[in-house]
C-alpha cells in the first residue's frame, strides 16, 4: 500500500486536516474537521515493521514540512524485540547528514526523569532508601517541613512535594557552573502547597532525587546511572555526562529553532543533570522501554526486580477520580481502553515522547531536534497527533456518542466559567508572568464551554466541551475529558483533564486578580497617568510659547509637581515589566541562565519609587480639594488619577514587583 496515503490519511485523521486518501477513505468522508475521529487506514492492520514503515514513512515527513522540523527520530518496541526504528530528516542541516536510529544521539529532555526514577527504585529494591521517609534523612542540607509534614520520595516521585517552580540556572551558560549539589542548596524553592496534595511539575523534585542517589550509592550520578542501568542494558550510545565524551560528541545532533533558519543552537546544559541530561541514541531508548515492559528485565540484565517495576508503574495519586494520575515517576495517559505510562521532555529545541503500553507489550519513543513553527501547532501538538495516530491505527477504540446534557448544563457551565492558573508556578518573582499565562474558562450559550488559549487543535481553534454528568465534560468529536473539582465549600477549586499530561492542575483564580479583570483595569489606569503626562508636558509648552504662568500657591504647586513626576515613574516601572515579560517571551536564556535578576532588581527599585509616587500623587489630590483653589474640572481629573494610580500601586504590591525576589 503507498506510503504516503497511509500517513496523510491517519495525519489528517489526527490533525484534522481535512487531507484523506481517495483510495482508502469512503466517500462520505471526503472531509474532517476539529478533532476529527481517527479511523484505522486498514481493516485490520498488524503492528509489524513493514506496516510501521507504511505508516510512519507516509505520516512523519510531511510533519516535519509542515512544522519547520530539521529532523526526528521514531522507535517502537513489542514483546521484547524493537520493531522498528527509523530516522527522519536531517541531523546536520548545513552538512545534510541523516539522522540514523542508531546513530544520532537526540537530548529527551524530562524523558530522563525516568532514569532518576529507575535509580531511585534500584535503591529502593537494595534497602538503602524509603520512600515514605524524610529526604532530610539522606541530605546534607535541609528542606524545611511544611507545618510540620516531611517531603517525601513518593512524594518527589509523584511530583507532590508542594515546590513552586524555578527556572533559573536549569540551562547554565557552561560546563562549569553545572554542579548539582551547588544548584540545589543554592535555588531552594519555597513551598506553596502541603506536601502530598496537589501534583505540581518539578525539575527541582527530580534533580533533588538524583542527588540522593548520589549520596546513599556513593557514586556521582552520572557514573551511578552509567554503571546500573545504562551498561546493563548495552545503551553504550548514551550517556548523562555533560558536555558529552568524544566518543560520543561527533554523533549528536545538531538542533534548531526552526528547520528554515538553518542556526544550529549550541548544546544545551542541563542543571540539575537528573532532571533533563540525558543524550541517547532512539534504539538506546528502546532497551530502556522493552527493561521497563518485562519489569525490569532485559535479556540476562536485570536492572530492577519484576515487584518493584510493579510497584513503579502503579497509581499513587490522580488530581480526581478516573482521571489520570502518576505512578512512581511515570504519569498515566490511559487512552483507547489501554493502560498507558510514559514522560514528555522538552529542551528548548529537543522535543521528545516516550510511551508503554503495559498491558499490549508495547513501546513507542520519537524525539524531534527543532522547536518548529509555532503557527503549525508546535511539537506538542505533533507529538500528540503522531501518538494518537498510532494508536487508532492499531488498537482502534470507538468513541461512544455524548450523552444529552444534564438539565443543570448551562447552570452548570456558567458556575465553572472563570480564569484560572497552573499549579506549576512560581510565587516567590513570577506572579506578573503567572498573571499573564492565566487561562479562560468560557461557558458559550448552549451549555459548552471552551478553554482559551490552552485547549486548542492543531488549527489553534478552542476545542468544545460538553457536560455528560455533573461538572464533567468530554470534547466534542473526541474522547478527552475534562472534569472540574469543587473544594470544601462547594465553589471550584481546580480542573484536570486529559488531554494534557496530568503534571499540574489548573486551579481558579479570584475575579478580582483575573486577567479579564485586572489588564483591562490596569491599562485604563495607565492611560489615565499618560494622559496626565502629556496634558502636563503639553501645558508647559503652550505656557512657554505664549508666555503664560500658572500661578498657584507654592504648596501646591511643589506637590503637583511630585505627584506628575510620581506618574512617570508608575508608567516606567510598569512599561519596564512588561518590557521584561516581552524579553523573556523571545530569549529564554534571561531566565533558565539568570539575565533577568538584575533587570528584576532594578525594577523592583524603581517600583518603590512608584509606590511613593502614588502617595505623592493622593496628597495633591486631596490638596486641590483642601485648598479648592482650582476648577472643579481639575479636582475631579486629580481625583481620577489619584484612584488610577492607587489600583496601580494595588496592582505593584499584589504582584510582587517590589519583592526584590529574584529566586525564579
Amino acid at each position: 500500500m503507498n506510503r504516503a496515503l497511509i500517513g496523510l490519511a491517519a495525519l489528517a485523521a489526527s490533525l484534522g486536516l481535512g487531507v484523506v486518501a481517495a483510495q482508502q477513505a469512503p466517500a462520505n468522508a471526503a472531509t474532517l474537521s476539529g478533532p476529527a475521529v481517527a479511523q484505522p487506514v486498514d481493516s485490520s492492520p498488524t503492528l509489524t515493521a513493514p506496516d510501521l514503515a507504511s505508516f510512519f514513512d507516509g505520516l512523519v515527513p510531511y510533519a516535519l514540512r509542515r512544522n519547520d522540523i530539521a529532523g526526528g527520530v521514531i522507535a517502537v518496541v513489542k514483546d521484547g524485540q524493537l520493531v522498528f526504528a527509523k530516522g527522519y530528516g536531517y541531523a546536520d542541516l548545513a552538512s545534510r547528514v541523516q539522522v540514523s536510529a542508531d546513530r544520532t544521539l537526540f537530548r529527551p529532555g524530562s524523558t530522563s526523569k525516568l532514569f532518576t526514577w529507575t535509580a531511585v527504585m534500584q535503591l529502593v529494591e537494595a534497602g538503602k532508601l524509603d520512600l515514605d521517609r524524610d529526604v532530610n534523612a539522606y541530605l546534607d542540607f535541609a528542606i524545611p517541613a511544611w507545618q510540620g509534614k516531611p517531603v517525601t520520595l513518593r512524594e518527589l516521585m509523584t511530583h507532590t512535594p508542594g515546590f513552586e517552580d524555578v527556572s533559573r540556572g536549569l540551562m547554565p551558560a557552561s560546563p562549569g557552573e553545572v554542579n548539582l549539589e551547588a544548584y540545589l542548596k543554592k535555588q531552594l524553592p519555597s513551598r506553596i502547597f502541603p506536601p502530598g496534595t496537589t501534583v505540581a511539575y518539578s525539575n527541582y523534585g527530580c534533580g533533588l532525587a538524583g542527588y540522593i542517589v548520589q549520596r546513599v550509592s556513593g557514586q556521582p550520578y552520572a557514573k551511578f546511572v552509567q554503571e546500573h542501568i545504562l551498561a546493563p542494558l548495552g545503551m553504550s550510545r548514551s550517556t548523562f555526562d555533560q558536555p558529552l565524551p568524544p566518543t560520543l560528541a561527533p554523533w549528536m545532533s545538531k538542533a534548531y529553532l526552526r528547520a528554515s533558519d538553518g542556526k544550529p543552537q549550541s548544546f544545551e546544559l542541563i542543571d540539575p543533570a537528573p532532571a533533563g541530561a540525558l543524550s541517547a541514541t532512539a534504539t538506546d531508548m528502546a532497551k530502556f522501554m522493552i527493561a521497563q515492559l518485562q519489569d525490569g528485565r532485559y535479556g540476562d540484565a536485570e536492572i530492577l526486580k519484576p515487584a518493584t517495576a510493579q510497584l513503579m508503574h502503579s497509581r499513587q495519586n490522580a488530581p480526581a477520580p478516573g482521571m489520570p494520575g502518576f505512578d512512581l515517576g511515570f504519569y498515566q495517559e490511559d487512552r483507547n481502553g489501554l493502560r498507558i505510562i510514559g514522560h514528555a521532555g522538552d529542551t528548548v529545541v529537543f522535543h521528545s515522547d516516550l510511551h508503554l503500553l503495559l498491558d499490549k507489550g508495547v513501546g513507542v519513543f520519537m524525539s524531534f531536534n527543532s522547536a518548529g513553527n509555532p503557527a503549525a501547532g508546535g511539537t506538542l501538538t505533533l507529538r500528540r497527533s503522531i501518538f494518537h495516530a498510532f494508536l487508532d491505527r492499531y488498537f482502534p477504540a470507538p468513541i461512544s456518542e455524548l450523552p444529552a446534557p444534564p438539565p443543570s448544563a448551562k447552570a452548570d457551565a456558567a458556575t465553572v466559567a472563570g480564569w484560572y492558573q497552573s499549579s506549576r508556578r512560581n510565587e516567590s518573582a513570577m506572579k506578573l508572568f503567572n498573571l499573564l499565562s492565566q487561562f479562560h474558562v468560557t461557558a458559550g450559550a448552549d451549555g459548552t464551554l471552551t478553554v482559551s488559549p490552552l485547549l486548542v487543535d492543531s488549527a489553534g481553534e478552542s476545542l468544545h466541551w460538553q457536560e455528560v454528568a455533573p461538572r464533567h465534560y468530554r470534547a466534542v468529536n473526541g474522547r478527552d475529558r475534562l472534569v472540574f473539582i469543587a473544594g470544601e465549600n462547594g465553589d471550584v477549586g481546580y480542573w484536570t483533564t486529559d488531554y494534557l499530561a496530568p503534571v499540574m492542575l489548573f486551579q481558579r483564580v479570584p475575579s478580582t486578580r483575573g486577567k479579564g479583570t485586572v489588564l483591562p483595569l490596569a491599562g485604563l489606569a495607565l492611560l489615565v497617568a499618560l494622559a496626565t503626562l502629556a496634558s502636563w508636558g503639553l501645558g508647559r509648552w503652550m505656557r512657554g510659547h505664549y508666555g503664560a504662568a500658572l500661578n498657584l500657591p507654592p504648596a501646591l504647586a511643589r506637590t503637583r509637581r511630585w505627584s506628575r513626576l510620581g506618574a512617570l515613574m508608575l508608567v516606567v516601572d510598569l512599561f519596564g515589566w512588561f518590557a521584561l515579560v516581552g524579553a523573556v517571551g523571545t530569549h529564554l536564556s534571561l531566565l533558565l541562565q539568570g539575565g533577568a535578576a538584575p533587570w528584576m532588581t532594578l525594577l523592583y527599585a524603581l517600583g518603590v519609587v512608584a509606590l511613593l509616587g502614588v502617595l505623592a500623587i493622593v496628597v495633591h489630590a486631596l490638596n486641590n480639594w483642601r485648598l479648592a483653589m482650582r476648577s472643579l474640572r481639575v479636582r475631579l481629573g486629580e481625583t481620577v488619577l489619584a484612584l488610577a494610580a492607587i489600583y496601580l500601586g494595588w496592582f505593584i504590591l499584589v504582584f510582587g514587583l517590589v519583592s526584590f525576589n529574584t529566586r525564579f
